[in-house]
């Protein structure tokens, strides 16, 4: 199975960090054959093609919308109307219907996020919350890397 790990946020926003601070995680402590990890400050276009070569595609990112140290993992479906943010312009959902559109095909997808408890400028820095969302984070992903996948809500 060919799975895409994706962490993005903002690295001088905080717990914005959560997303490419996971995936840098991931990739120093090494991940399973088969799974390849990015970490972006931002989702665009041309992710498009590599999201399409996969057969599961995990998104890591904070949420602004979960109290502080929540940790979320939803299944994700394709959905072109899905709307932007201005802090990652791309939403995964809208990569996804262009997967669909453009490839014939979308990947089983999921999004880990957390909340996060401070938004402040902050480079690659934690806080104790957002450190330990991001154990449980890494939890999500093991599990997802493992095929655990049968237990999640559609987003």
């Amino acid at each position: 199975m060919k799975i895409l790990i994706i962490g993005y946020g903002s690295p001088i926003r905080g717990d914005d960090a959560l997303g490419p601070l996971v995936a840098d995680r991931l990739e120093n402590t090494g991940v399973p054959a088969g799974v390849e990890v990015m970490s972006r400050h931002i989702l665009t276009a041309e992710l498009v093609a590599d999201i399409a070569e996969q057969d599961r595609v995990i998104f890591l990112d904070a949420a602004v919308d979960a109290a502080p140290g929540e940790v979320r993992c939803q299944r994700l479906a394709p959905d072109a109307h899905a709307l932007s943010t201005m802090a990652h312009f791309l939403d995964p959902r809208e990569l996804l219907a262009w997967c669909e559109t453009l490839y014939g095909r979308v990947p089983e997808s999921f999004l880990v996020s957390a909340g996060g408890d401070s938004f402040d400028y902050s480079n690659y820095c934690l806080t104790p919350i957002g450190e330990m969302a991001m154990e449980k984070m890494l939890d999500w992903v093991d599990r997802l890397m493992r095929g655990e996948t049968s237990t999640f809500a559609i987003a």
